[in-house]
């Protein structure tokens, strides 16, 4: 599969400028935006790993759920799980800031615990990217 060039439009924005007396202005500037991709579906995503190997599109699939719930149950246990090329699955939660000498209480000052995904920044890194402006879409 070659690569498309990414798609992007521009945007005007406007942004905070600081002056040399010190005051702040708002400028226009123009930023690109990401545009124009499509998502593609957990099944077609197994149906275009499923071509590259012996596996069918359901074993693959199979084989990638049960790999995903194994991974959120390691990483439920407070341990780390490394997932190879794609990154680093780590426990992880945000947690209240209670003043130094007061009480702490986990139940009360811990909060929302998640998984933290950290990406291999090599395997991620986009070398080979082209880029293409297209006009601001439209919505429907």
């Amino acid at each position: 599969m070659s690569n498309r060039p990414l798609q992007y439009y521009l945007q005007v924005r406007k942004l905070d400028m600081k002056q040399a007396d010190g005051t702040i202005k708002k400028e226009d500037f123009q930023v690109a935006v990401a545009t124009g991709r499509e998502r593609v579906e957990f099944r077609a995503f197994c149906k275009q790993v499923a071509k590259n190997t012996t596996f069918s599109e359901q074993e693959v699939a199979a084989v990638f759920n049960q790999g995903f719930s194994t991974a959120r149950d390691i990483v439920a246990n407070g341990d780390t799980v490394e997932l190879g090329d794609l990154g680093t699955l780590v426990p992880s939660f945000r947690s209240k800031a209670v003043p130094k000498g007061a009480k702490f209480n986990a139940r009360e000052h811990i909060l929302k615990p998640i998984i933290r995904l950290i990406l291999n920044k090599r395997f991620f890194a986009l070398g080979d990217v082209s880029y293409e402006q297209v006009a601001k879409p439209t919505k429907p």
